[in-house]
């Protein structure tokens, strides 16, 4: 049966007038039209590879006055929705192709949705590191089956590598972009969505360079239900997308190859299909800062017990900074995407997020360096109920008179009235205290 799409002449106008690219050698032959039925097929192709993640109420609704579902991508056996497109592009080529191979050159969520996919798949993968890549990385692209060689000490040098060996041995060289068949598989987040949440009032998901879970979720919810608010959420250090849109073309001279901290969030807006479709059929793209994606990692950590990386937290952080005003009271689902957190960044991640809202202070004052004094101070934030995280003392650098000791204390807080009862009580006390600003 044909399922007959009241969008779908917006689909075609979106896409009629995409010039074919030849700038690329992996999937550019395959850009067409985006149907729904597409995105269908791709979700009955994958049903049996890549998880049905649940989208649960979650106790943030409380918190935003919404009513919150999240989307947990980031359960994937890989940590990323990447691999729902990934896994459609690999079984939608030849079965020759397959035979001799698919090769990538980074260390992206993409590359190790291949890796994996690729290797369930029985079909030989080879992925080319930088030496700066993280030991990390490198040990679990390697355990997921693929053959890792390290090369290079930039992407660009990866990249180069991967295409001549490509050339030479008749693999296909893979770089993530917006072919309708990947899009078409990044799609069918929208599909669970509409089916898992009823009534739905809006769903928010990344954006940035690579949109392509947004321009293909988008084609799914609007076909489903018009009336369906869809946004995309981008960095304001890396305002890719809403620059492409305005320009009205892909953006490619930014000098943000993809940050280490927010991954593809931050990446070159890389075609011009997904880039069509999310001028068309997006009802709206903000931007946050650095700060509300720290705080979003955290509140996901304490209320859902997830662990995120930044593009995972990226849609939250847009409810955090308080720039969808007009969702209060609707029923909103946010798709958590990635869950790939290096270990080195947690600690800082958290730390930082627990300083930005006002849960981590530290103050310091003179103290005479005489038995008792120090105990009194630690009554006093005993009595406020304060965790003490570091103290220090310092007499060899004190500039103030004589037998004193500076005193440095770092302590944990409950939230910001807290923080501001402590503060009080200790100036109180010590009126020459200095507190710290964040």
């Amino acid at each position: 049966m044909k399922i007959v799409s009241r969008n779908e002449e917006l689909l075609r106008d979106a896409l009629s007038r995409i010039p074919q690219s030849s700038s690329r050698t992996s999937l550019s032959s395959s850009n067409k039209l985006i149907r729904f039925e597409d995105i269908s097929a791709a979700a009955f192709k994958i049903q049996c590879g890549v998880q049905k993640t649940p989208c649960m109420y979650s106790r943030l609704s409380k918190l935003y006055g919404m009513d919150i579902f999240l989307k947990k991508e980031f359960l994937q056996y890989t940590g990323s929705v990447k691999e729902r497109g990934v896994l459609y592009l690999l079984t939608s080529l030849p079965q020759d192709q397959q035979r001799k191979g698919v090769i990538v050159a980074s260390d992206s969520n993409f590359s190790m949705a291949v890796a994996y996919h690729a290797s369930e798949l029985r079909i030989p993968v080879f992925v080319i590191m930088s030496t700066t890549t993280s030991p990390a990385r490198v040990k679990m692209c390697r355990e997921y089956g693929a053959m890792v060689i390290s090369y290079g000490t930039t992407a660009k040098d990866s990249q180069t590598h991967a295409r001549r060996l490509a050339q030479e041995n008749g693999y296909l060289y893979l770089e993530e972009e917006d072919s309708a068949v990947y899009l078409s598989g990044l799609g069918t987040v929208g599909l669970e969505v509409y089916e898992q949440v009823p009534k739905l009032d809006a769903v928010i998901f990344p954006a940035g360079g690579h949109c392509g879970l947004l321009a293909g979720s988008a084609a799914a919810l609007k076909h489903l239900n018009p009336h369906i608010s869809v946004i995309g959420v981008e960095s304001e250090n890396f305002p890719v997308l809403q620059q492409s849109l305005k320009a009205g073309q892909p953006i490619e001279d930014q000098a943000c190859s993809n940050h280490h901290f927010y991954g593809d969030v931050s990446g070159l807006c890389f075609g011009s299909n997904s880039l069509q479709l999310t001028g068309k059929l997006v009802d709206k793209v903000v931007a946050v800062r650095e700060e509300d994606v720290l705080i979003s990692m955290l509140r996901l950590l304490e209320y859902e017990r997830a662990t995120v990386d930044a593009e995972g937290a990226i849609g939250l952080a847009a409810l955090v900074a308080g720039k969808l005003p007009e969702l209060k009271g609707k029923r909103v689902a946010i798709v958590i995407c990635s869950g790939n957190l290096e270990l080195h960044l947690l600690h800082q991640c958290i730390a930082r997020a627990l300083t930005l809202d006002n849960r981590v202070c530290r103050f310091s004052l003179v103290l005479s360096d005489s038995p008792g004094d120090i105990s009194k101070l630690l009554e006093i934030l005993a009595r406020e109920e304060a965790r003490v995280l570091d103290i220090k003392q310092e007499r060899t650098f004190v500039t103030s008179e004589l037998f004193t000791v500076e005193v440095t204390c770092t302590v944990e807080t409950r939230d910001k009235i807290h923080t501001a009862q402590l503060r009080n009580a200790v100036l109180e006390r010590y009126p020459t205290a200095a507190w710290m600003e964040r």
